[in-house]
């Protein structure tokens, strides 16, 4: 005769059988064990949101002195260090905008101005210090040295024309301030950050002349035309004149030789 008892439940009872303790034990784990892999695959699954970050934000503020280029969007300069190194960093407002109007005021003028690098990589640029419609970009009142007062940004250097594959992206967002800053998920915000005035960059995949930051023009130098709206945040193929301005590049494009991928 068997002396197996098997296990029943009881409802008044306050014991779990030794059955039961098991099975609730075993599916515990294994639901952790699931929700601990899947947490982990959606993490392997997502694009790199790069290494994009703020400097000197706050009461540390940057101050740069330079000279402002208009064109394709409003870039400063900078006046040659003790080392007679330049920089050049495009502008951009506070939030979503721009500094076109304010740029086209200063041209020609060696201005100062402060507020904040966004920085991903080799692909800097300054938001400078303000509110909305206004924002900290002056004459300066600095005494120059003579080599600063003698200094005058030299022509872009022309390297050949090319054909890209990459993404448009806005500067700002893909600087820093969002992240990643890029693709599909970012589309509306870049849409409203180019529409407001913030310079267009290409992300290369490859790069060229040791370079993936292009930053955007028309075949002629100036800003894109609003053609180009439409292939923003898609992997395109493209062809244009690069140019090389102090330690940026300039990528001239045609939209016409666009092709999307």
């Amino acid at each position: 005769m068997s002396t197996q008892q098997d296990d029943f439940f009881v409802g008044y009872s306050s014991r779990f059988s030794a059955r039961t303790i098991g099975f609730l034990a075993t599916t515990a784990a294994s639901l952790l064990i699931m929700a601990g892999l899947f947490a982990f695959s959606l993490g392997a699954g997502t694009a790199d949101p790069g290494d994009g970050r703020f400097i000197g934000g706050g009461a540390n503020l940057q101050k740069l002195v330079g000279y402002v280029d208009l064109d394709p969007y409003p870039i400063l300069r900078t006046l040659p260090d003790e080392d007679g190194n330049t920089r050049a960093l495009p502008l951009i407002g506070a939030a979503k905008f721009g500094v076109d109007g304010q740029a086209a005021e200063l041209q020609g003028q060696v201005v100062d101005v402060e507020g904040f690098i966004l920085r991903r990589g080799d692909l800097d640029m300054i938001n400078v210090n303000g509110g909305y419609g206004k924002s900290f970009v002056k004459p300066t009142a600095l005494d120059l040295t003579p080599a600063q007062m003698s200094y005058v940004p030299g022509d872009d250097e022309p390297l050949g024309r090319w054909r890209l594959v990459g993404e448009i992206c806005d500067g700002k967002c893909y600087a820093g301030v969002m992240r990643p800053g890029n693709g599909i998920a970012h589309l509306a915000c870049a849409d409203l950050c180019l529409i407001g005035g913030v310079p267009p960059v290409f992300v290369s995949t490859g790069d060229i002349e040791g370079e993936n930051f292009f930053w955007l023009a028309d075949a002629d130098g100036g800003p894109l035309p609003d053609d180009f709206y439409p292939y923003v945040a898609l992997r395109i193929g493209v062809e244009g004149e690069v140019e090389r301005r102090d330690d940026i590049m300039i990528f001239k494009i045609d939209l016409s030789t666009v092709e999307v991928f």
